[in-house]
């Protein structure tokens, strides 16, 4: 893996356009101020990570007594 290309807060103002290009071509840019990192530049992927309705459709079934009153045991316990 290549090493990710760090650069200034000034220089990534100066360059940004230049560095959308690296990010674009997948390459990760990191934003230093003072030499401490603060940010990472990253391609935004197609595949979001948003998620899908419908994906799991069949995979969980609600039980029938899903809404039923909880044993007394139970209840107990919210209430010490």
């Amino acid at each position: 893996m290549a090493p990710m290309k760090t650069v200034n807060i000034h220089e990534a103002k100066t360059t940004l356009s230049k560095l959308l290009e690296l990010v674009a071509a997948g390459e990760e840019v990191v934003i230093a101020k003072a030499g401490t990192p603060v940010a990472r530049l990253v391609s935004v992927s197609e595949t979001s990570s948003r998620p899908r309705f419908g994906t799991e459709k069949g995979r969980f079934e609600i039980p029938k007594d899903f809404d039923a009153p909880l044993p007394k045991e139970v209840l107990e316990l919210f209430y010490k």
